[in-house]
Formats: C-alpha cells, sequence, structure tokens
C-alpha cells in the first residue's frame, strides 16, 4: 500500500461513519465532538478492472481481492482526528491533526451536506457547507503560511554567495509536503510573486501558501448525507458555484454503503462495493426491506453510495496514479498462482520506477520491460499507462 489517504473534517459530520464503511473497521461512531482523538488506520480499497480474463486467465491476488472480473487494491486510509476553527494555532486537538495530516499523500473532506451541524460540529439545522469546505481550505492555507514564513526566514537569514535562490530554502523549509525548488519556482512564476521576496506584500505570500498547499495536499469533498432533501439541494448549489470550481465532489452517503456491506455479509443482499446496483437473495425483515428499497433509489439515481467512488477519484483522478500488473510475456509458471499483484504507481511512472518498486535489487539489475499485451519490448524510461501489463527483465 503505497499510497495513503488522509479523512478528515469537523466532528460528527459522519467521518468515522465514511471510514468503516470502506474498511468495516469498528471505530466508535456518535454525534458528538472528538468521537476520533488518535487516528485510526484501515484497509480500503480502490477498483481496477483485473487484466487477467485478457491473457484467458483467473487472477490470484496477493493482497486484497478480485470480484467477477474487479480487482479491490488495497490503500490506506486514515482517519484524522477531529478539527476545530483555529487547529492552525493548536486549538482543539489541531497540534496532532496537522501532524497526521501531514501524513497523507491525498485528502477526503467529508462534509455533512445536509446542513445539520454548526461549524463545531453541534447539532443545528440550515448550517452552509460551504462554510465546512471554506474553514478546513483556510486552516490548512494558514498552517502553510506559517511555514512559508520560516522558510522566507530561513532564506534571509543565510549566507546565499553570489546567488541567492530563494525557492532552494522554501523547498527545504517546506520538505515535510514533498515538494521541491522546481515546483516551488513554478509556483513562484505561476503566481505572479517572482523571486525576490523583499517584493511580496501579505497577500502575495498568502496566495503562494495557498497555492502549495493545493499541490502537495489535493481534497475531494465527499458530500456526506447525500440520501437527505436539503443535501441534494446544498449540493446541486455548490457545485454550480465558480469559487468551488477548483474542487471535486463526489455525492456520498456511508450510512448507505455501510448498510449494504452489513446486508451482503449476512446473507440478505448480494452486493459489489462501489456498484450501482444490489439483489435480495435472503429474507430480510419488513423494515430492513423498506430500509433496502431506500437504498436502491438512492444508489440507482447516484450511481452507486459515493464511497468507492471518493477513493478512487482522490487516488486516479486527482492524483494522477496508475495501477500495474506485473506479469509475463511467455505466460506464467509461478505454482503460487497467476496476477498475484497489482501496483499503484504515481503519475508518470517509468519502467525502471516499476522495477524499483518491486524492489531495490530488481531495479538496480533492469536491462528492460516487456509489454505483456503486445510482446513488445520497452525501455527503462518508457512510460506506464492505467492497467499496463509489464515484465520486468533483469539481471538481479
Amino acid at each position: 500500500m503505497s499510497y495513503k489517504i488522509g479523512l478528515v473534517g469537523k466532528p460528527s459530520v459522519g467521518k468515522s461513519s465514511f471510514f468503516n464503511a470502506a474498511t468495516m473497521n469498528d471505530v466508535p461512531e456518535g454525534a458528538y465532538p472528538f468521537t476520533t482523538i488518535d487516528p485510526s488506520v484501515g484497509e480500503a480499497y480502490v477498483r481496477v478492472d483485473c487484466a487477467a480474463p485478457e491473457f484467458d486467465e483467473t487472477c490470484t491476488p496477493s493482497v486484497g481481492f478480485c470480484d467477477d472480473g474487479v480487482r479491490f487494491v488495497p490503500v490506506k486510509l486514515v482517519d484524522v482526528a477531529g478539527l476545530i476553527p483555529g487547529a492552525h494555532e493548536g486549538n482543539g486537538l489541531g497540534n496532532q491533526f496537522l501532524t497526521d495530516l501531514n501524513e497523507a499523500d491525498v485528502l477526503v473532506h467529508v462534509v455533512d451536506f445536509s446542513g445539520t451541524t454548526d461549524i463545531e460540529g453541534e447539532p443545528t439545522e440550515g448550517h452552509d457547507p460551504r462554510d465546512d469546505i471554506d474553514f478546513l481550505e483556510e486552516e490548512l492555507d494558514m498552517w502553510y503560511l506559517d511555514i512559508l514564513e520560516k522558510g522566507l526566514e530561513r532564506y534571509r537569514s543565510g549566507y546565499h554567495g553570489e546567488e541567492a535562490n530563494v525557492e532552494e530554502d522554501l523547498a527545504e523549509q517546506m520538505s515535510a509536503f514533498k515538494t521541491n525548488k522546481d515546483e516551488i519556482k513554478q509556483v513562484l512564476l505561476s503566481t505572479g510573486a517572482g523571486l525576490d521576496p523583499d517584493e511580496w506584500d501579505d497577500e502575495t505570500k498568502a496566495r503562494v501558501a495557498r497555492e502549495i498547499r493545493k499541490r502537495t495536499k489535493p481534497i475531494v469533498i465527499a458530500a456526506n448525507k447525500m440520501d437527505t432533501d436539503a443535501a441534494q439541494e446544498n449540493y446541486a448549489e455548490i457545485t454550480a458555484d465558480p469559487d468551488y470550481d477548483h474542487l471535486t465532489f463526489v455525492p456520498t452517503s456511508a450510512h448507505a454503503e455501510k448498510a449494504l456491506k452489513k446486508a451482503d455479509e449476512a446473507g440478505v443482499v448480494d452486493y459489489q462495493p462501489g456498484a450501482s446496483t444490489f439483489e435480495i437473495v435472503g429474507d430480510p425483515s419488513e423494515e430492513q426491506a423498506a430500509g433496502l428499497e431506500q437504498i436502491r433509489e438512492y444508489v440507482a439515481e447516484y450511481d452507486g453510495t459515493g464511497v468507492q467512488d471518493v477513493l478512487e477519484s482522490a487516488l486516479f483522478d486527482v492524483m494522477g496514479a496508475i495501477a500495474v500488473f506485473p506479469g509475463s510475456a511467455n505466460g506464467r509458471a509461478d505454482t503460487q498462482g497467476v496476477f498475484r499483484d497489482c501496483f499503484v504507481l504515481p503519475e508518470g511512472s517509468t519502467t525502471e520506477d516499476f522495477a524499483y518498486h518491486l524492489h531495490s535489487d530488481i531495479g538496480d539489475g533492469l536491462l528492460h520491460g516487456i509489454d505483456c499485451r503486445s510482446n513488445r519490448q520497452v525501455g527503462a524510461d518508457h512510460e506506464l499507462a492505467h492497467r499496463d501489463v509489464v515484465e520486468i527483465v533483469t539481471t538481479n
């Protein structure tokens, strides 16, 4: 599991319910602040069309599972401690929140689109979900701005010789965000800030910090509780608001996903996670049958509960990650089975990157790769595509 998805949001919006629905772990749930104090880490899954059927094979996954030609590849999901305004100043569990948050590659912000919880997670009516979206972004932006200011102090106090490159000092200060001097320089130029921080005003600093944050901590909005009329009205209004065009929204009902998974485990329904349909195969009670029919209407209208879609949107759409299968151009003679692995790699990964992902020794001895669909040899610098099946030829 090379990627970590951070699950964030204010208290009582259904964040723990989403985590449980995605992982089927049993973390505490409740409509009160700080249900989650320490981060819960679980194994969730993203769907990838399995490559095995194209080779007339039946896969035998070493991790995750395959269901009717759909591979469920594990990713790490972290339910981060509750967030309230002022977290960047240490309010609530702010310091712990930011520490845990920094481990995530991409963030899923669970927002109560029904408007029944206020900015601090207390019960209310008519709350605007935009306030929640804004406050998380503002907290993160202020966090980044604090660190940017420290980077500027480093720049001003250091000795640079003949050339002073502010992007190097900022990249060093912000290295925990997995950025580098080239990306920082690109941000400075694209935002119009320029490379002379003595010319930056407060507005410029804030703009730079926000852009670095958007690039290094991308956010997907899980518009939760969408099985309510109020949430659906809010969703239509907010997704039409141009101020939020930079965000990806996915309509979600964590409650529906968890209910379907539990019913599937109990043998009441036949349900594949993320599917837009399910079949009742057991004998539900009258009350359970009524609830399932409501869920059926919801998943038909929104093409699923949204829980799987949120995770996949975060990883494949926002992050641009790809899934790659190790294969063999001459057929597998592996006594442990075939198509055992499927790895999620960063966008732009090459044959060499894949080899090193498998093992450093394999990367050190890399000769070339083979595209198993075409039997074509590919070089070390060949850029891989989503669902490629590649054999690595190595001296080790």
